[in-house]
């Protein structure tokens, strides 16, 4: 039997195969094989809400209101973002929104455009 990697996103134990991929059951992440075969730095592969790749320069576009924290103001619901920063830490994409300004979103708040 041969031994499984361990999630690089929470560190579980109990992955799995899922044909090319290995799954987390605990946290749902998945990850390439070959991404796991390979010895040095691993890179983290961003999706959108509907599991689209996404790549740093993107057009993206927001699929649900998102209240502006310390602010009055939101971001509306079919907002395009262009030009995204794809960043690793709680927020995934830095950009630039018009009327609003510099922000951070999460990748499960936008579709690819």
């Amino acid at each position: 039997m041969t031994a499984l990697p361990k999630c690089p996103k929470c560190s579980s134990e109990f992955t799995y195969e899922d044909g090319s991929n290995f799954v987390c059951p605990e946290c749902a992440h998945e990850w390439p094989k070959e991404a796991a075969a390979e010895t040095g730095e691993q890179k983290r592969v961003y999706k959108d809400a509907f599991g689209n790749v996404l790549v740093d320069g993107d057009s993206v576009t927001v699929i649900k209101d998102l209240k502006v924290k310390g602010s009055s103001s939101t971001v509306k619901v079919g907002t395009k973002v262009k030009n995204i920063r794809l960043v690793d830490g709680d927020h995934d994409i830095d950009c630039k929104i018009d009327g609003i300004g510099s922000m951070q979103l999460k990748t499960e708040f936008v579709k690819k455009a």
